[in-house]
């Protein structure tokens, strides 16, 4: 408990920590709302309402909020080789482990309270940017509000979110087939950068390193695991390119592994919680954090 509170100190001290944070609340929502400015006309379908809402750039490898996260992870690491606070921390590696994994408890919280308030800035951008001639399917047509929002509107006497008042039509954003899903996986991805900015930074024990080793994985992780279900006889599920951050490199992996480029060939009956898939993702995360361990046991210091 010590070496949490040490770090949590550690942490909130650091005006590197809310400059960072601010400046990637403010970039998100500006970028969402400038993407959903450039809406068509029409009925938005719910994949491109998740990429508003997560603000998925394709030159970037990461959603600004997974990015900013990981590099929070990356300098909370970096900044502890560059001004050590426990002089334990260089005696023995237990200690040294323990203060390795405070940083992972402590940086993951963060990183999915980070991606809960993008979402929420995000939603409020896009709804305030979204052109006129721009609808939200979920908002007036309650058949395609997702089941569990129509349960819980059921339960309280509503047959849609337009039975609300007009100011919660933000929320219908949110309300679609697979949004509540794709968002979750959102959050998820956040806390996983932050703690993949923290592992690659202790490897190389550079903050900058890290962040360059985080934005070359995604690319390298897709592209692998795409492969590796080639081997398997099991195709890409569905929904996976909606989720996957890297876009680009996702449309690249369907072209070169399965020949012939199109999504529609790389679509299957697999799910997102086929084994291989979950088995594949896991892995490289496992190898990481395993690195990380080892090169903990051959150093004198943090």
């Amino acid at each position: 408990m010590r070496v949490l509170a040490y770090e949590l100190r550690r942490l909130r001290g650091l005006r590197s920590t809310w400059l960072l944070l601010a400046a990637v609340l403010l970039c998100d929502a500006v970028v969402s709302a400038v993407l959903a400015g450039q809406a068509p006309a029409g009925p938005l379908a719910a994949p491109a309402g998740v990429r508003l809402l997560t603000a998925v750039v394709p030159l970037i490898p990461l959603p600004f909020s997974a990015l900013g996260a990981g590099v929070l992870g990356a300098l909370s690491y970096g900044h502890e080789v560059r001004h050590p606070g426990l002089a334990a921390s260089q005696v023995t590696y237990s200690r040294r482990v323990r203060l390795l994994l405070a940083k992972l408890l402590v940086v993951g919280p963060v990183a999915a309270l980070l991606a809960l308030t993008t979402l929420a800035l995000d939603v409020v951008a896009v709804h305030l940017a979204l052109p006129g001639g721009a609808t939200v399917a979920a908002w007036t047509d309650p058949g395609a509000v997702s089941d569990r929002v129509s349960e819980a509107l059921g339960a309280i006497g509503l047959s849609g979110p337009a039975d609300l008042p007009g100011v919660f039509a933000p929320l219908g954003l949110v309300a679609g087939h697979g949004v509540p899903a794709a968002l979750l996986a959102f959050v998820l991805l956040t806390v996983v950068a932050a703690w993949t900015g923290v592992l690659t930074a202790s490897l190389t024990r550079s903050a900058a390193t890290g962040v360059l080793l985080l934005c070359a994985l995604p690319p390298l992780l897709e592209s692998g695991v795409a492969l590796l279900l080639r081997h398997t006889g099991r195709p890409w599920p569905p929904r996976a390119a909606e989720l996957l951050p890297f876009q680009s490199g996702i449309e690249w992996a369907h072209g070169w592994v399965y020949g012939g480029g199109a999504r529609e060939a790389a679509a299957g009956s697999a799910a997102l919680t086929d084994p291989a898939l979950l088995a594949a993702v896991a892995a490289p995360a496992a190898a990481l954090l395993l690195a990380a361990l080892l090169a903990q046991a051959r150093r004198r210091s943090l």
